[in-house]
């Protein structure tokens, strides 16, 4: 199977979820993963018609993604990855949508080149369902909270909340738990489900389903936090 072949297999599992869902078709946006793969490996799945990308690194993704964009008009590209202040520039400058803010300091930052910069990204708030020291995102319990801060002290239009359940636990409370959050808060945007568990996440209302190595394959290195 090739990346294009694995690519029309998740289309086909994503549509297939939606009409078992009661969802109309479309309703789930696919943000194809390509952390850690190169342009040569990334190039099909474009030919193949994806144009939503995910990207953990800012750094990464400056050195591939220019080439790309001037080969192929439309691409979005999502940055699904923690988020430090000091990318914050780099961050409005190249990214389209960004899934991970998670406390007041990366907001303001992120406020602050918007203005700067006359660009206006999508935002997500991350919300570390699990709470996981080791893992990004807000204390689910502070969650709504830190999304009206958004609005009313940063001046950022949240549109959503993102998730990475712990890989012990199994996903549905998790995804549960932050659709609950998302209409406590009035976002519609859920970003949660990667290649091990997108249909849960489309049954349970994912508008934005992760996933990489279901369609690019093994990565060099295990990384399971956002595939």
């Amino acid at each position: 199977m090739t990346a294009a072949d694995n690519l029309a297999e998740i289309r086909n599992r994503i549509a297939r979820a939606e009409r078992i869902a009661g969802r109309p078709k479309g309703a789930v946006t696919l943000v194809a993963v390509s952390k850690t793969f190169s342009i040569d490996e990334i190039r099909p799945v474009i030919a193949a018609g994806q144009r939503v990308f995910g990207e953990n690194r800012v750094q990464e993704a400056k050195a591939k993604w220019p080439t790309l964009r001037a080969e192929t008009a439309g691409i979005e590209l999502h940055l699904i990855g923690p988020l430090q202040s000091n990318k914050a520039a780099e961050a409005v400058e190249f990214f389209d949508v960004i899934h991970t803010v998670d406390r007041d300091k990366i907001a303001a930052a992120l406020a602050a080149e918007c203005a700067k910069q006359g660009r206006r990204p999508r935002f997500f708030v991350q919300v570390d369902t699990g709470l996981e020291d080791q893992k990004a995102g807000i204390d689910p319990r502070e969650a709504v909270a830190f999304v009206e801060r958004c609005r009313s002290v940063h001046g950022l239009a949240v549109e959503g909340l993102m998730c990475i359940p712990p890989v012990a636990d199994h996903p549905g409370p998790h995804f549960a738990l932050l659709a609950k959050l998302a209409k406590e808060a009035s976002v519609s945007g859920l970003s949660m489900g990667m290649s091990s568990d997108f249909e849960t996440a489309i049954d349970l209302g994912a508008t934005h389903v992760r996933v990489g190595s279901a369609i690019f394959g093994t990565r060099p290195k295990p990384e399971h936090a956002d595939s």
